[in-house]
């Protein structure tokens, strides 16, 4: 039996920070309104923070410009359509790299950009596999995204939408190239060891507020502490995909 040992860093300490001025509080009508946007839209602020380092640190596990070989799967490529765009067979793909590397085929997760989710949209083949189903009646009427959440799901994967994978990523893998493209994540998020992250908090979103008697405002702040890592690098298919496919 191998042993071995893992280590990450709480290398983060985010915090968020708005003021506002006796003379405000005073003199406007929605001061109280302002003050009680202040704590939700910090804490929004800090979770994107935290989304785009979660993100971030995936993409930093993998070795650029290289497939990412395990079990003779790649695990790291360019969109297969027109203009570096991701199409079903990329789906399908990356469900058999994940197969060969022995995953969970259960809870599969696809994070993909806004861009990808257009194209999904405007495929063809995708149309035409919805048409015949009274879902696509539902997608034309309401979108194919509810929330962040694609409607139905393809080839076992829950497709989330963020604006949060890194971007302005410029490779050639297996001579296929992509400038300014996007990274698109596909996993199985089955808890137990197989996660492909590991981190965690040290500091949740505390917040922290007091009267600066000098400046004569208040002061709301909103701090956190936290770590995150790629711990199972067989558990992560990244395919990077082009932002131009949308037109301008």
């Amino acid at each position: 039996m191998d042993t071995g040992n893992f280590t990450f860093s709480f290398d983060q300490y985010k915090y968020s920070a708005h003021a506002i001025s006796e003379k405000f509080k005073r003199d406007s009508f929605y001061a109280q309104d302002v003050i009680a946007a202040f704590v939700p839209r910090q804490h929004r602020a800090l979770m994107e923070a935290v989304e785009t380092r979660i993100f971030a640190q995936a993409n930093a596990g993998q070795t650029a410009s290289d497939p990412n070989i395990i079990n003779n799967a790649d695990h790291r490529w360019v969109g297969s359509g027109t203009s570096q765009a991701l199409t079903l067979a990329d789906f399908a793909r990356a469900q058999y790299a994940l197969t060969k590397a022995n995953v969970p085929m259960t809870n599969l997760v696809a994070v993909v950009d806004p861009s990808v989710a257009y194209t999904l949209a405007t495929q063809a083949n995708m149309v035409n596999l919805l048409s015949p189903q009274q879902m696509w009646g539902d997608v034309s009427r309401e979108g194919i995204v509810t929330g962040f959440k694609f409607r139905f799901n393809v080839f076992g994967f829950d497709i989330y939408v963020s604006n949060y994978l890194p971007r302005s990523i410029s490779e050639t893998i297996n001579s296929v190239a992509v400038t300014n493209g996007v990274a698109n994540y596909f996993f199985s998020a089955t808890p137990g060891d197989t996660t492909p992250w590991i981190g965690g908090f040290r500091q949740m979103p505390t917040v922290y507020s007091e009267f600066n008697k000098d400046l004569q405002q208040e002061e709301y702040l909103t701090i956190a502490e936290y770590g995150f890592k790629l711990y199972r690098p067989e558990n992560m298919v990244t395919i990077l995909t082009s932002t131009s496919v949308v037109p301008s």
